[in-house]
């Protein structure tokens, strides 16, 4: 699912990147499928969507962002969306000053219930509010907030080279076929050993491992929009969801269950 394959919406400078404010929201529904087309932002994005989820391409990685979490994006870092299903984002752009509150670098982020509404409240104001009144005090809030948010592992690094994109892209669009990189090879045509040796050079990531980060991030969005950890499981290649489990447990330190609560 490259940002490339998708039509591209026209990036236009938004009034919310401009106002003197240390942040201002954004709101925008999107249809399934739309995209956003690399672009860059001179200030710091909070990105966040009551419905729907965003697949955000940035500094060769695949973000996958599921309701009830939110993607921190540097300014200035190229980046480009891509929504699945009915996306309803709600964002704030942030002033340098205040997007210290923010990690160094790009992050998945929990969203805490006081967080989301603190952000649909922001949107529901106007971009120039009043810094000595409610809007100043919702403003500190969230950036206190984004700043307590834990970062969750939900980046998958992708790799660069032509065969091994269409491998990830097939892949993703089939998880539940567990093949192998020996099943891969005359599909993509490279050998199994080259394949292993470009894996793991452009994504740091051995295949097998690579192939479950995947998994776990395309499950959080099926966990996110409702369906059962067993069906997920099964969506994404699991053999069971025991199995499925262990792995989310091993990596969130929650269950499944959980995620589809949070």
């Amino acid at each position: 699912m490259s940002p490339e394959r998708h039509p591209s919406l026209p990036n236009l400078p938004l009034p919310a990147e401009q106002v003197d404010r240390p942040l201002a929201a954004f709101a925008q529904d999107y249809l399934d499928g739309m995209a956003t087309g690399e672009h860059s932002h001179t200030r710091a994005q909070f990105l966040y969507a009551t419905t729907g989820v965003m697949r955000i391409h940035a500094a060769g990685t695949l973000h996958v962002v599921p309701t009830g979490r939110g993607l921190w994006m540097p300014a200035g870092l190229r980046h480009a969306v891509i929504m699945q299903g009915h996306v309803a984002m709600r964002a704030l752009f942030l002033r340098h000053d205040a997007a210290r509150s923010g990690p160094p670098g790009v992050a998945v982020l929990a969203v805490s219930p006081l967080l989301r509404e603190l952000v649909l409240a922001a949107c529901d104001g106007p971009l120039e509010w009043d810094e000595s009144g409610r809007g100043g005090h919702l403003a500190a809030l969230i950036l206190d907030e984004i700043a307590r948010a834990p970062s969750l592992p939900l980046g998958v690094p992708q790799p660069r080279d032509p065969r091994l994109l269409r491998l990830a892209d097939a892949m993703r669009a089939d998880l539940a076929r567990d093949r192998t990189l020996e099943d891969w090879a005359g599909e993509v045509g490279a050998s199994p050993r080259t394949l292993t040796r470009r894996f793991r050079e452009e994504t740091g990531l051995g295949f097998a491992v690579w192939r479950q980060q995947t998994r776990l991030a395309e499950a959080s969005a099926l966990l996110a929009q409702g369906m059962t950890p067993a069906r997920a499981a099964a969506a994404v290649g699991y053999a069971s969801a025991s199995a499925f489990g262990a792995a989310w447990r091993a990596t969130f330190g929650t269950t499944p269950a959980r995620a589809g609560h949070d």
